[in-house]
């Protein structure tokens, strides 16, 4: 998974065959299908909507928006429900593969979802006609206070020698990016050939100090002590806490990366009523509530925010940070597909160095 966890399942995923199947479910008031990211649901969620519905879920997992994308645009499965990241919408809506939503057939995701949280959709989503906000976050530095001892507050930390072979980047062509270009002044939705050239050079030179170009690693060798410093997501950073009380999280000064990912209604989606009806059921607090919990992503969801019982999650700058503190903020966009080959192409060269 982009984000969270390195065990994916292969194929569809039928909830039923997860934790049983609700004879509720069985009578049936039709069926959803629905593609998500790996471990990004409490899958007792799915039993529940199933049982209070009659609508049975037929649960599909992708790995990465690039993984996703392809299959939904040549059609080749017909998903009623998807769950892409903020860029991956935009070029969703570019090339009009998404229906508008109907939200008054989903008062919770009216009710419940954050005015700021719709308002920073706007920038992929404009309108927000095609997205409810599902999870947020930040991207940051995670950094081991035993292996580290002066404050981390910048991106060229990244570039100390001192840390040879024990720095963590991600293996992803924007996210590597973003570091490069937030740390050379730049924003990380640039196409102006020279600041790519730029952040280009920044990686080829930062190269021979990184241990490894990881995902999830990062999470599971940073709670094993096996590196000093991370380029990790805030909902794995609030996780390697739990496992390591010697990490540390924090959002560089230059700025960094807010995402959103959420769900959306394919264009040929066969069954668009039971998949409001979805979308509603997951914006409701308790549901809300449930899923934050088992992913540890933060929730835009207000009253699932309310009712977090721990008061140090509740209060947690990781998770619900106070972003009018932080500098130079920016969710992806599509850049075009020019755009996405420039990108490609430049982190060909880093790779191949």
């Amino acid at each position: 998974m982009k984000k969270i966890f390195s065990l994916l399942l292969c194929g569809c995923l039928v909830t039923s065959s997860l934790t049983g199947c609700s004879s509720k479910a069985e009578t049936s008031n039709g069926v959803v299908y629905v593609y998500n990211w790996g471990e990004y649901i409490d899958p007792q969620t799915l039993d529940m909507f199933e049982e209070e519905t009659g609508i049975k879920v037929i649960y599909d997992e992708f790995e990465t928006n690039e993984g996703m994308y392809p299959k939904v645009e040549a059609g080749s499965s017909a998903y009623d429900v998807i769950c892409p990241s903020d860029y991956m919408i935009n070029k969703m809506i570019a090339n009009d593969l998404l229906q508008e939503l109907n939200f008054d057939n989903m008062p919770n995701a009216k009710a419940n979802i954050g005015a700021q949280y719709y308002e920073q959709a706007q920038s992929f989503d404009p309108g927000n006609k095609y997205c409810v906000p599902y999870c947020w976050g930040t991207v940051g530095i995670l950094y081991n206070k035993t292996m580290v001892e002066e404050p981390v507050t910048s991106w060229s930390i990244l570039w100390d020698e001192k840390y040879a072979d024990n720095i963590l980047m991600q293996d992803s062509v924007r996210d590597a990016f973003m570091v490069a270009l937030k740390l050379n002044g730049y924003s990380m939705n640039t196409l102006d050939e020279n600041e790519l050239q730029v952040a280009k050079n920044s990686l080829i030179e930062q190269k021979p100090l990184v241990q490894a170009y990881v995902v999830d690693q990062v999470r599971d060798k940073m709670i094993g002590g096996e590196a000093a410093l991370g380029v990790i997501y805030s909902g794995e950073a609030i996780y390697t806490q739990r496992e390591n009380p010697d990490l540390e999280y924090v959002i560089p000064d230059e700025g960094t990366n807010v995402w959103i990912d959420g769900w959306v209604i394919p264009k040929n989606a066969p069954n668009k009523e039971n998949a409001e009806k979805f979308i509603d059921f997951m914006c409701r607090g308790d549901i809300a509530l449930m899923n934050f919990e088992y992913i540890t992503y933060s929730t835009p969801n207000t009253v699932a925010q309310e009712q977090i019982e721990d008061e140090d999650i509740k209060n947690s700058e990781i998770a619900f940070p106070d972003l009018s503190k932080y500098n130079d903020l920016e969710a992806f966009i599509y850049l075009g597909e020019d755009g996405d080959e420039m990108y490609n192409n430049l982190w060909k060269e880093v790779m191949s160095n």
